[in-house]
């Protein structure tokens, strides 16, 4: 099947060539979005081109559970003064952690690395009642790129039709589709990902487009 699919592709590559410019970027238009359905398909299937599962994550180490108070100082959001943090109830998992914030008055999560100073603990704030933490064991258990999917943007031209992702989502979906080393957060050491390939195309999909693109073409005739 491959070899006829590359005479026909061949075949059609000579009727685009004869195709105005206008038509060429409208047919290019219908098969760019045609290949963004197909991958965004495919993601939530959690499977690669070839048809092979995405790797599974990797288990996350089990949180540090905070049984004691924490007060401290910590870097505000603009250049102000440091802003005073208090939690009775929190956990790390790597470095961050994360708890109920009584001066906020909600949940917060900060890095550890960028604490300025740790402040003593009075027994009067040891008593001090406070919201607790909902541990949310099931989130990592949650299908990958849920959210990518809707950052897949596509483009065309007189010659080509592409798909992609843009901003920092783009640099998200390089690590994984080429299974490279990042950090996965700011301060924590490089890992190197499991390759998913996010953005590709199976036998069926290539047979698909030629589909759309000779009913195109014929419709022309």
């Amino acid at each position: 099947m491959n070899g006829d699919l590359a005479e026909l592709e061949a075949i059609t590559g000579g009727m685009l060539k004869a195709l105005e410019p206008r038509e060429r970027r409208r047919l290019f238009r219908r098969v760019a979005t045609a290949m963004r359905k197909q991958n965004r398909a495919r993601i939530r299937k959690q499977r690669n081109p070839d048809g092979s599962r995405f790797a599974p994550r990797k288990p996350a180490p089990e949180p540090i559970i905070g049984n004691y108070a924490v007060k401290f100082l910590y870097p505000s959001s603009g250049s102000g003064a440091p802003r005073l943090a208090f939690m009775k109830s929190w956990e790390k998992q790597g470095p961050i952690f994360t708890g109920y914030d009584i001066e906020a008055g909600g949940l917060r999560s900060f890095e550890y690395a960028k604490v300025i100073k740790w402040l003593p603990v009075s027994v009067k704030d040891e008593n001090t009642s406070a919201g607790t933490i909902r541990r949310r064991r099931t989130i990592r258990q949650r299908a990958m790129f849920r959210k990518i999917t809707r950052r897949m943007f596509t483009g065309q031209s007189d010659h080509e039709a592409w798909i992609g992702f843009g901003g920092m989502v783009a640099s998200v979906a390089e690590v994984h589709q080429f299974g490279l080393r990042d950090r996965p957060a700011r301060h924590a050491r490089e890992v190197r990902y499991a390759r998913r390939e996010l953005l590709g195309m199976t036998a069926a999909d290539r047979e698909d487009l030629l589909d759309a693109v000779l009913e195109h073409l014929t419709e022309k005739v």
